[in-house]
């Protein structure tokens, strides 16, 4: 297992399979890490595609039998980035095998894939990662520090939404809108990670669904041709052969805290002219926080403790180092702004330093800690099919 290195294999290719091999090309230039990766293994199903992108990212190999790959004696991490249906088989097969196991969200399509990958880690040796990267991004991280510090004091209500405007009826029929493949569409790839983001700054669980909508705006999209397009509508179409759209295009629902707070929630991907909004507000007796990806190196504060003649929102740049801002350091000074890609090379220093035997910055998800997200997102669907309110007691 791990030493001095950590000897890393890639399951899947495409938009997050570019991130996660960023991530691991940089991770080590600007960390200080207790283990670097060595970026030993990719696997797809495509050679020529998969032997283009080894080349292109760095990867020492590559291989298209994802069964060969996970069982690997060399191989200590396996990092799953295929489609949300093979979560569960690749990951639980690399658990199996000795493997520690890093899989994007959400967890699996399904809630049972869900629970049989939470299983199964209770069961391993190795050790489970989640990549809800928006918990990496400098604001976010500092957004927990200062409610686990209880700067937010009592926690009154939680406002979070993701919007985006990339998935028209001119996009073709990909695996995202698959209801088999994904799950759901808007709902666990969207708003898994506003309700994740919600439970991480405010370490509180939704303990019921009070109601929820899902609805499938776009019914029927021309099918992609094979291999094409990942996301945003990139790929071929072959000509008008149409087949049907079995997921959410757009979500809301409502929620109540175990802490009592209400929150609501809502995500699309046909929000037009809203590119990647992903907005949380939380208010709470003694301060508030608001935080948008868009810009996602500020991070605005209310502090309600101040003379009332002092108070209103204020604007916190959240890349100083010298602060003690999260992650902050490794980087570049104060107001040299991070964007995306840095949220995914901040976790894998995480990880890679957990893997060495030392401690996050902040709390990194594991496969029981996305569970948990899975079951909200179960009891969503559950309460826009029964028309009701859901209990999380009831799901899982």
């Amino acid at each position: 297992m791990p030493g001095k290195t950590c000897n890393v294999a890639l399951v899947g290719t495409k938009f997050m399979g570019r991130a996660h091999s960023n991530a691991y090309l940089k991770v080590g230039k600007f960390f200080d890490l207790l283990t670097t990766p060595v970026m030993h293994t990719v696997c797809a199903r495509n050679e020529a595609e998969l032997t283009a992108f080894a080349d292109r990212w760095g990867w020492q190999n590559s291989s298209t039998d994802w069964q060969a790959t996970v069982n690997n004696p060399e191989i200590d991490l396996v990092d799953v980035v295929t489609p949300n249906n093979v979560h569960a088989e690749h990951s639980i097969a690399a658990l199996e095998a000795g493997k520690h196991v890093a899989c994007e969200k959400p967890l699996s399509n399904t809630l049972d894939g869900a629970r049989q990958m939470a299983e199964a880690a209770e069961k391993a040796t190795g050790k489970t990662f989640v990549w809800y990267n928006y918990r990496r991004c400098p604001a976010v991280a500092f957004a927990h520090q200062l409610c686990k510090a209880g700067k937010l004091g009592r926690i009154y209500q939680i406002r979070g939404c993701y919007l985006q405007d990339w998935a028209g009826p001119d996009v073709p029929l990909m695996w995202r809108f698959d209801g088999e493949v994904a799950g759901s569409g808007a709902l666990g790839d969207l708003c898994a990670h506003t309700i994740d983001t919600a439970r991480f700054i405010t370490g509180d669980e939704v303990s019921e669904v009070i109601g929820a909508t899902l609805e499938t705006v776009i019914k029927e999209r021309v099918i992609l041709e094979a291999g094409g397009g990942e996301i945003s509508g990139r790929g071929a179409a072959t000509g008008e052969k149409k087949g049907a759209s079995t997921v959410d295009d757009i979500v809301l629902f409502i929620a109540r805290m175990e802490s009592g707070a209400l929150a609501t929630f809502e995500a699309t991907r046909l929000a037009t002219g809203f590119k990647n909004t992903n907005r949380l507000e939380i208010h709470g007796d003694k301060g508030a926080i608001s935080f948008n990806f868009e810009r996602m190196n500020e991070l605005k504060w209310y502090d309600a403790t101040l003379p009332e003649e002092l108070q209103g929102w204020s604007t916190i740049n959240v890349t100083n180092g010298n602060a003690n801002h999260p992650y902050a350091s490794a980087w570049w000074p104060v107001a040299h702004v991070l964007g995306y890609e840095h949220s995914f090379v901040n976790e894998a220093a995480d990880i890679m330093n957990v893997l060495g035997g030392g401690e996050p910055v902040v709390p990194l998800p594991d496969f029981a800690d996305a569970y948990k997200v899975q079951r909200v997102l179960a009891a969503v669907t559950e309460s826009d099919k029964n028309r009701g309110p859901v209990k999380l007691s009831e799901i899982g």
